[in-house]
């Protein structure tokens, strides 16, 4: 990821204003880049990895989404943004300091998810206790700075996968608790479409991998499809 911050600042205007500012950087950028490709504006699909275990299976239901989504529109593109790499500290989300030592990548994280050439964001989970992960309700709650910076994610389109290790082990809540947050952003929250047209996709772990789980795997499929034609219908 880009530098980090490990200044002992509040997420209050001063971060609100960094996020707006970046917003801003990339909106610029973006409209030169408009008058220089004939082709049209350059969109993106993110998938954010809430799991603290990198590439696990979590990232690989994120994975199939987007693979999904380019597939449903070409020459979209996609990323995906793994939260275990990062430092996210919750507490700044109430305004409380970093602790000593404590490092802090969400900005540079915010700036690029509030770019004009992100149309869509999927938010992914594995489900601890039959809800979200610790790092995921982190990334949610810092997400407040999007809101005072004037709801930079309004009309993006956003999805939720949850990956558990029992078939029914708390997916759909964890789902639901995503999408809750998601919709306080205004953004344009989306199920995985036909044919099973449920509230997201709901995975399951079996001995650390989704491989076997074909009902879920199609899922993720659909819910990228989803999310990426969506974002093109909007626009």
């Amino acid at each position: 990821m880009s530098e980090r911050i490990g200044r002992r600042e509040l997420i209050g205007a001063a971060g609100i204003a960094a996020v707006a500012g970046a917003v801003g950087g990339h909106a610029a950028a973006q409209g030169a880049a408009q008058g220089a490709e004939a082709a049209g504006p350059k969109r993106k699909i993110v998938g954010i990895c809430c799991s603290p275990r990198k590439g696990k299976t979590t990232a690989a239901a994120l994975a199939l989404c987007l693979h999904a989504a380019k597939e449903q529109v070409p020459g979209i593109e996609t990323e995906l943004i793994e939260l275990a790499d990062l430092s996210i500290p919750a507490q700044l989300a109430a305004g409380q300091p970093l602790r000593a030592g404590e490092t802090d990548d969400f900005p540079a994280l915010a700036a690029t998810l509030a770019g004009p050439e992100v149309v869509g964001i999927i938010v992914g989970s594995p489900v601890y206790f039959s809800n979200m992960s610790a790092l995921c309700k982190a990334f949610l709650d810092r997400c407040i700075a999007f809101r005072k910076a004037g709801f930079q994610l309004r009309n993006k389109v956003a999805g939720a996968l949850a990956v558990g290790s029992a078939r029914n082990g708390g997916q759909e809540l964890t789902v639901r608790s995503i999408q809750t947050c998601l919709m306080c952003q205004d953004m344009v929250v989306v199920g995985d479409g036909k044919p099973s047209a449920k509230i997201g996709a709901t995975l399951w772990n079996q001995d650390d991998s989704i491989a076997a789980d074909e009902f879920g795997s199609d899922m993720a499929r659909s819910l990228g499809r989803r999310v990426a034609e969506v974002a093109a219908l909007i626009g």
